[in-house]
């Protein structure tokens, strides 16, 4: 059977996500000792709210040596679990004591680094280790492969990385001086949108606007990427000149966006209307322009992009300024307007299938087939929501199926990950947004999943529950014993198409299903999905389409022979039209 598969090729994109989420990942799950410091100094530094002498002496060790061992240490972790990361530790500590300047990207470095070398080392050896010297072996082997990286990052990578830190100070001083700062909105907007927002902000901003922060007491940095504006001029467009669901949903939107700092939740809306880019870049450009015009900035990460997070990081006399900006930055909403109100003669916008049709499209421009998602069966023992940063809108997603697992009864727990973190487990179902769904699918190839265009707003979730709680509804005739042979048969089918209207989720689980039939039944039949609308199809085309919807396939396509159904996840159907197509004529 003839089908796309994202598996045996990574894109471009992808090997950039991967990338970034390295990074990013080493970051995000510190982010409390970055606050935790950005506290302290906002407080007790002697331009603080309390200056204290006694506890201030917190603020350097914390930033020299904690927060780039914890980095280093996640780091290891993220590539060689345990020992990856106690390796990435002592690693670490080599560039830290190399150098007279905070050390995160040398952490950055050395941690990733470090547990490459214990996984190679664990590949190598582990086999040859004779029984009972496991512990002996394990213990000296991380012991001496650290000691060697602390003595490299201390002869090498901690000046070769402060040579670099160095420069890349001089240059944002640079771009800082020149008023430049605002055209990066021009990159981290629509970076922002295709789910590189935390490889960005996390992996890039973070660490150069730490390095600023601890020389001025402030980065304009942190809120380059965090800066809620612009999304939120957005759904503001969408709540008084949208339609349909993008209209009745953005107020809660809102909500999510500027207070919970979700910004993952105004991706849809700008994706369904791409003219919409236009409004988040200026939006981030004009919002950064006023930030930097009044010397605004945080004194640490803003994580979430929430606007109280951010007011919390403020430093003491600089949280107008910022909220100025952020509120200048909502502009996006004019532009926004005007491309909505350019629309107010059109026919009402169905959210999650344009949603889905501009997802689809970006998808079909790498090379990628969206048809890769998989349907739902017995084997499903947990369920993980998967992003990149594993907070945020998967959490939320996560909360909204586990509701909905608990009201049928289900066993199943739910949980949201990152996707870095993942375990290859096949008892697994990760539901993943369709554009980081190639990354996931590398971590656990083995396990069952299935894409959303938005975890916060897919009817998907319903057809899971059916389908783990084998309640999907059965008509009589699919009750009544069934004599393959003797039932009618189709004649030459060459090819089958799942058809559906604008909402195409359900079609995508019954396609991989069949999908799975067929491969265990040894049917080499290729399957396709598509809009009833654009059927063109020979007499050899067999037709899945739903009863609701036959008298509108029959219109467009007379010819085709048409399987009914009530609903693309009946099972117990597909296995009587697999005997049927293994006798076919």
């Amino acid at each position: 059977m003839q089908t796309t598969s994202v598996e045996g090729k990574t894109s471009l994109k992808a090997k950039v996500q991967k990338l970034g989420s390295t990074l990013s990942s080493m970051i995000m799950p510190n982010i409390g000792a970055l606050i935790a410091w950005g506290v302290l100094t906002a407080l007790f530094i002697p331009d603080g709210y309390f200056p204290n002498e006694q506890l201030a002496e917190m603020v350097g060790p914390m930033l020299n040596y904690l927060i780039p061992i914890l980095i280093g240490y996640t780091g290891g972790k993220v590539i060689a679990g345990e020992r990856g990361a106690v390796v990435g530790g002592i690693a670490t500590m080599g560039v830290i004591v190399g150098t007279g300047i905070p050390m995160m990207l040398g952490a950055m470095i050395m941690g990733p680094f470090a547990g490459f070398c214990m996984k190679q080392f664990d590949k190598y050896f582990q086999h040859r280790i004779k029984a009972g010297f496991e512990m002996l072996v394990n213990n000296f082997s991380a012991g001496l492969i650290g000691f060697a990286l602390a003595i490299l990052g201390y002869i090498v990578v901690g000046p070769v990385v402060d040579t670099l830190t160095t420069a890349m100070a001089t240059g944002v001083d640079i771009i800082l001086n020149a008023h430049l700062i605002p055209l990066a909105n021009i990159f981290i907007e629509p970076a922002k949108i295709l789910f590189l927002n935390n490889a960005i902000n996390h992996g890039i901003l973070t660490p150069l606007g730490t390095e600023q922060a601890a020389e001025t007491g402030r980065s304009i940095l942190f809120l380059l990427e965090a800066n809620p504006g612009p999304g939120l001029g957005v759904l503001l467009a969408f709540m008084l000149f949208g339609k349909g669901a993008a209209k009745s949903s953005s107020p809660g939107a809102i909500l999510i966006h500027f207070f919970g700092g979700i910004h993952e939740i105004h991706f849809p809306y700008v994706m369904m209307k791409p003219l919409l880019f236009l409004a988040v870049i200026a939006g981030g450009i004009t919002g950064s322009f006023t930030l930097q015009a009044l010397g605004a900035g945080l004194r640490a990460p803003a994580s979430p992009g929430s606007i109280i997070a951010i007011m919390a990081m403020a430093p003491q006399g600089g949280h107008i300024p910022v909220l100025i900006g952020v509120t200048v930055a909502a502009t996006s909403f004019a532009v926004a307007a005007i491309i909505l109100k350019a629309d107010s003669k059109e026919e009402e916008i169905d959210f999650a299938a344009s949603v889905a049709a501009t997802q689809q499209a970006k998808m079909a421009s790498k090379g990628i087939n969206q048809a890769t998602n998989i349907g739902v069966d017995n084997k499903v023992q947990k369920i993980i929501f998967a992003c990149d940063a594993g907070m945020g809108s998967s959490a939320m997603g996560a909360s909204i199926l586990r509701k909905k697992i608990k009201e049928a009864n289900l066993p199943q727990a739910v949980t949201n990950s990152a996707i870095s973190q993942l375990v290859d487990d096949a008892s697994a179902l990760i539901v993943t947004q369709v554009e980081l769904q190639e990354r996931a699918k590398q971590k656990a190839p083995n396990a069952t999943f299935v894409s959303v265009e938005n975890f916060l707003n897919s009817p998907c979730y319903d057809e899971i529950v059916a389908e783990l709680s084998g309640t999907v509804a059965e008509q009589p005739s699919e009750k009544k014993a069934v004599n393959p042979v003797s039932s009618p048969v189709y004649t030459n089918v060459a090819e089958i198409v799942l058809v559906h209207d604008e909402r195409e989720g359900s079609a995508t689980m019954g396609l991989r299903m069949l999908e799975e039939m067929f491969n265990k039944n040894h049917l080499q039949i290729p399957i396709k999905k598509m809009n009833y609308r654009e059927l063109k199809v020979q007499p050899s085309t067999l037709v899945v389409a739903l009863s609701s919807m036959k008298s509108d396939v029959e219109a467009v396509a007379p010819n085709a022979q048409i399987f009914e159904v009530e609903n693309f996840v009946q099972s117990k159907k597909y296995e009587v039209l697999v005997e049927q197509l293994k006798h076919q004529k």
